[in-house]
């Protein structure tokens, strides 16, 4: 510890340096990945609020959510069998508020359930953020498939689906908007293991959320930056090392002919690892909180904080395998023949 940080002491600026580097790419990283969540919840909050379970579509949808069709036997004998089962339907729409302006919303119909409020026929429960759009309790709402109004009953806090407000509504105002007869999946809540249905296919949550295509290529892309961020973390702690450790060859000769035996040197390389990234991270994780704070309301940002250790104890183990990796030529060093070398 004593020898690594009177290193660090002699060389400040090289130091500071990688310190920087490292504050901006974690800074970067903790950002997009906050990005990335909030994006995730902006897509499907809906369906991520909802508790552990499994999902069924029929199979000729071909994992396609908004083709699936669930027969009222089956749903029937579903509800039957299991009282929290839950017959769903979500689609796409709009509704124009009491000014006359057109609103996207998704509509979402569901047999009883405790998991959503109940909604009586010609009534709908909006997302909050529609309260900034000027709606609010007791207004009415119009929609050209539907033959009445809707009276909005009240709000729910962050329910979203492909980014749009959802709109909860009455089964018989579904089936009347979109002219079906049918509700398009089936929830069963509980983590066991998923029963076999002729004709449907079952999907835990996780493996819901990848049907729907713009969460999956949103997911994909944001989080392949942040890994790629954290490959390049990895890569510039090897590097400088390694450029350290060219210029210290002379160095390391004389320390290993006076006996200081090489695990002695990794633990100086290991130290600096750990006090660098570190003091980075602590700096990276406070800007990113503040950010977190200060974010507009409009902006999809969620950096929890169970993210950021796990993305700090990333960064630590990519930066410790980066410095070994540049040590492996400590090993190697005779002592003669770097002393021959000369020191920097």
């Amino acid at each position: 510890m004593n020898l690594a940080w009177k290193e660090m002491k002699r060389n400040k600026v090289r130091f500071l340096i990688l310190g920087s580097i490292i504050f901006l790419i974690s800074l970067l990283t903790f950002i997009i990945s906050g990005l990335a969540n909030g994006l995730s919840q902006d897509n499907a909050s809906l369906i991520n609020d909802l508790p552990e379970g499994h999902f069924y579509m029929s199979k000729d949808a071909n994992q396609t959510y908004n083709l699936s069709q669930i027969e009222p036997d089956i749903q029937e004998s579903l509800i039957t069998k299991q009282s929290d089962t839950i017959a769903l339907a979500i689609q796409m729409g709009f509704v124009h508020d009491p000014h006359n302006k057109q609103q996207s919303v998704a509509f979402v119909a569901a047999t009883d359930s405790p998991i959503f409020d109940e909604v009586e026929a010609g009534e709908v429960i909006l997302d909050s953020s529609m309260k900034e759009k000027g709606l609010k309790i007791g207004d009415i709402v119009t929609n050209t498939q539907l033959s009445g109004d809707l009276v909005v009953k009240g709000f729910v806090k962050h329910k979203k689906f492909s980014h749009a407000p959802v709109a909860l509504i009455n089964i018989e105002d579904y089936k009347e908007m979109y002219r079906v007869d049918k509700m398009q999946f089936i929830f069963i809540p509980g983590e066991q293991s998923s029963e076999k249905f002729n004709g449907y296919e079952s999907f835990s949550k996780r493996e819901f959320l990848q049907t729907i295509p713009s969460y999956n290529a949103e997911q994909m892309s944001l989080n392949m930056i942040v890994w790629f961020l954290v490959i390049i973390s990895g890569m510039l702690f090897a590097i400088f090392f390694y450029m350290m450790n060219v210029q210290k060859i002379g160095l390391y000769g004389i320390l290993k002919a006076i006996g200081l035996k090489t695990s002695k040197l990794f633990n100086m390389m290991w130290t600096q690892m750990m006090l660098i990234t570190s003091s980075s991270l602590v700096c990276s994780i406070a800007a990113s909180q503040l950010f977190n704070e200060i974010a507009p309301v409009e902006m999809p940002f969620r950096l929890t904080m169970s993210t950021t250790i796990q993305l700090s104890l990333v960064f630590f183990f990519i930066g410790f395998i980066g410095a070994t990796l540049s040590g492996i030529q400590i090993k190697k060093i005779q002592p003669l023949q770097a002393i021959q070398q000369g020191e920097i």
